[in-house]
């Protein structure tokens, strides 16, 4: 079992005062958000012939189901206070988050949009999921960048109080992420 200590700190981060982290956290949400709703809603899909973009609606539940076990062994790391695995986990859970975000990137470029095609009851299930998926995806990314700058920088009393929303959001976005691809392909 092992403490944070100035070795679970990155130097540089320690310098930079809060507001400057949460300018370029804010700004850089707003952007990827931006970007997002450009490239799903607006930009519409490139024509291809490229057999591997059928898959990746796979490898993005995938990567949401590598974060959510993350996620989940990374709370139990921190209730045995296993700092140095906790962060090992919590980076696991970033890594396949991002390898995610670029995954759906690329595959609503070549893509477009995914319509749900069901009819019923379970379309307002899905888009119950859906919308709730998409709200809260909007505000995980600051919160996660903001959980890790508060970690990465030695202050910890901020990270463990903004830590206890990042994680219940997070980990819901992760589990609904993979359960909107499957609803897609069952009820599609």
């Amino acid at each position: 079992m092992t403490e944070p200590s100035s070795s679970t700190t990155i130097s540089f981060l320690e310098q930079v005062s809060v507001k400057q982290a949460l300018s370029v956290i804010i700004g850089v949400s707003i952007a990827a958000v931006l970007f997002l709703f450009w490239i799903i809603y607006l930009k519409g899909g490139t024509e291809n012939d490229y057999p591997w973009v059928a898959y990746l609606p796979y490898v993005n539940a995938s990567f949401n189901s590598i974060s959510t076990v993350c996620l989940v062994l990374g709370l139990g790391a921190i209730r045995k206070k296993d700092f140095g695995l906790h962060m090992n986990y919590m980076l696991g859970a970033f890594a396949s988050s991002s390898l995610f975000l670029v995954s759906y990137i690329i595959y609503h470029n070549f893509h477009g949009d995914t319509s749900f095609e069901a009819e019923g009851f379970i379309r307002y299930i899905y888009f119950f999921i859906l919308i709730t998926h998409i709200v809260l995806s909007i505000f995980v990314v600051p919160l996660v960048l903001t959980t890790f700058y508060f970690s990465l920088s030695g202050k910890i009393q901020k990270h463990r109080k903004l830590a206890r929303w990042t994680f219940p959001i997070w980990l819901y976005v992760s589990i609904t992420g993979v359960l909107i691809v499957v609803m897609l392909k069952v009820f599609n």
